[in-house]
């Protein structure tokens, strides 16, 4: 049987670290477990089972892996002892005997995205944000429509515009908008991306390395690779929805809090085809995953076992590639979800009501 392993790394320390070891993560403080993830070994988590293609009938079976630094830790330590660490945990993949390997969250984005992690290890190695491209731009069409937002005729933001999904998804999406702000912290290579993008584009396109333009914006997609959160409360307008890609979080907690008039939504929630059982606890309900653990099954299932997305560059053919593939295999757009809770049609409801009560008193 044909299998993949999965890396994931705590994002949350506490939190995550108690999702496989509670006592841990309970006695041990934040600090204490960014500064012992130095010295811990990679981690096994789970087998994952029930994995069945919706075309071919094909099932396989993959694993959960930990690389136990924080993403703080990602940023402290030199980058070649988080790349010794990674590749570490690619080898427990190869024991296992895994086909192709996924690197999650930070572990996709420090330094070379993957290249190094690839060229290091025997088997295929894949970020998954081909996939998480494709489903972050759909998430902001279907969150639009749900809140009677039409694209063609609105402002759309995306924060991290220079980074590598964060590119993509401005390529995608400026043959939408009127409107299109990139936003990221280096002014020059805003200015290129914007003169690139200027060629096909319906939209305006305007760039910013400030925040505050997103009160401009009525549909925001961000994907930065910042360790904090970054968009708060006073930069966003009544009735607009923002959807979060980035872990960590981009999106701070007390918009959730202080703002029930916006929608808050997670990027990249898919339905994964099969009886699948994870068997460990990430966040999810039963049966989905982020896009990019999508991108790395589909790839298996497909028997595609190649370095698929590696590197700083995605071109839009890749994207429509794998969401070929993963539409083909049963992979579907599940629904809402915002801060690890799901968004019902009800709260939608109510946010719009609460927008249109806040623009009147504006």
């Amino acid at each position: 049987m044909d299998s993949f392993a999965f890396i994931i790394h705590p994002i949350d320390p506490k939190r995550d670290v108690s999702r496989k070891f509670p006592f841990l993560g309970r006695v041990l403080t934040e600090g204490q477990i960014d500064f012992f993830s130095t010295f811990f070994p990679p981690v096994y988590i789970s087998e994952i089972t029930g994995i069945k293609s919706q075309a071919t009938g094909r099932e396989i079976k993959g694993w959960f892996l930990a690389c136990p630094y924080t993403p703080k830790r990602m940023l402290q330590l030199p980058e070649h002892a988080v790349y010794r660490k990674i590749i570490e945990t690619g080898r427990m993949a190869e024991k296992l005997g895994a086909n192709i390997l996924g690197l999650g969250a930070f572990t996709s984005v420090v330094g070379d995205a993957g290249v190094t992690i690839a060229n290091s290890l025997e088997i295929p190695v894949t970020t998954g944000d081909s996939f998480t491209v494709a489903m972050a731009v759909q998430a902001i069409r279907d969150a639009a429509r749900v809140m009677d937002i039409k694209i063609e005729d609105v402002t759309v933001a995306i924060v991290g515009a220079t980074g590598t999904i964060g590119r993509v998804c401005a390529e995608l999406l400026v043959d939408e908008a009127a409107r299109t702000l990139l936003v990221a912290r280096d002014e020059k290579k805003l200015e290129v991306l914007r003169d690139r993008l200027k060629a096909h584009a319906r939209s305006e396109i305007v760039i910013s390395t400030k925040m505050d333009v997103l009160k401009d914006a009525q549909l925001i997609l961000t994907v930065t690779s910042a360790i904090h959160d970054v968009i708060h409360p006073e930069y966003l307008q009544p009735g607009s929805v923002v959807c979060d890609v980035a872990r960590p979080r981009d999106v701070s907690a007390m918009v959730a809090a202080v703002r029930d008039d916006i929608l808050v939504i997670d990027g990249g929630m898919v339905d994964v085809p099969g009886a699948v059982d994870f068997h460990f606890n990430f966040g999810f309900p039963e049966g989905k995953a982020y896009a990019c653990m999508a991108e790395t099954i589909a790839l298996a299932l497909e028997g595609r076992f190649e370095d698929y997305t590696v590197g700083k560059e995605i071109t839009l053919d890749r994207v429509k590639d794998i969401t070929a593939i993963a539409e083909k295999h049963g992979f579907r757009m599940s629904g809402f979800r915002s801060f690890e809770r799901e968004v019902t049609l009800d709260q939608i409801e109510a946010v719009r009501h609460n927008a249109r009560n806040n623009k009147r008193r504006a």
